[in-house]
């Protein structure tokens, strides 16, 4: 079923272009780098933006995936640029960031997934700005158990991936990951002494018994963190959106997750994996 309603009013965004926000723009685009706020449409990029911070991401604008949700680009990446960790650090210094957020697009032409690039950035961030904790918001890497080494030995604060959806929908949500897939890489992360972390978007034809299933799926391997959103469709030609989840269901939701356990739950439409993640620190 696709909404045709207009965006309630908890859903209006007001957008804030301060000195903050042009400087944030002015360092990404001479620093040649990428954000996940521009390349996915999020809905808080001017809030984030004008407050100093962005997330980074790595490994390119083009992703090798294409899941139903997503804004960011899908083809066949070229070449890999090597520098990019050097520059998020400067970057992320310039900023003056004390909370840094690298994510990636998915990279399965590359043997390790893209993992090399991910702790040479960790590594470089804490050279350049040591007292900066830094959150990873990963992809599977197909599973690889050495990609995801290859991560876990470079220590980042925070270990993110996000299992996005309920299993049922994983075909048309996620078509090229698997949930139980998804799973592992989370519980193995966790297995090794991360801090780990997750989202869901709702409102993409899930039901509120299906997310609770998940939840309790993610206490089961002892997560972390927990991020709920409400999803926004991107263009037309992305899923549709099923329904538009009032606050006090992601209330509710938060309120169920802090009893079965997580030690941080930021549920609202507005939430995603990186909104106010300053403030999911759980140690």
């Amino acid at each position: 079923m696709q909404i045709k309603e207009r965006r309630p009013e908890w859903l209006r965004i007001k957008l804030q272009v301060n000195e903050s926000f042009m400087k944030v723009r002015n360092i990404i685009s001479e620093y040649k780098l990428h954000t996940v706020c521009e390349e996915a449409r999020c809905p808080n990029m001017s809030e984030c933006w004008s407050r100093g911070t962005a997330t980074f991401m790595i490994l390119g604008d083009i992703c090798t995936r294409s899941c139903g949700f997503c804004a960011v680009k899908t083809g066949k990446p070229i070449g890999l640029d090597t520098d990019e960790p050097q520059r998020v650090a400067q970057a992320v210094k310039l900023m003056g960031i004390k909370h840094a957020v690298i994510t990636s697009v998915n990279r399965d032409d590359l043997k390790d997934g893209g993992a090399g690039i991910f702790a040479e950035t960790i590594k470089k961030i804490r050279e350049l700005v040591p007292e900066c904790r830094v959150e990873v918001l990963i992809p599977d890497f197909k599973g690889d158990e050495k990609a995801l080494d290859i991560v876990i030995e470079a220590k980042p604060d925070i270990l993110n991936h996000n299992v996005e959806t309920v299993p049922r929908l994983y075909k048309i949500v996620r078509p090229q990951a698997k949930y139980e897939r998804s799973l592992k890489v989370l519980d193995y992360c966790k297995k090794h002494g991360l801090v780990t972390k997750t989202g869901l978007i709702l409102g993409i034809g899930e039901k509120t018994e299906e997310v609770v299933d998940v939840m309790k799926d993610l206490r089961s391997i002892d997560v972390d963190i927990l991020t709920l959103g409400q999803y926004l469709q991107p263009t037309k030609i992305h899923l549709p959106i099923d329904r538009f989840v009032p606050p006090e269901e992601f209330e509710m939701l938060k309120k169920i997750g802090l009893e079965m356990g997580f030690r941080y739950v930021e549920s609202g439409p507005l939430v995603r994996s990186s909104y106010h993640a300053e403030s999911h620190i759980v140690w």
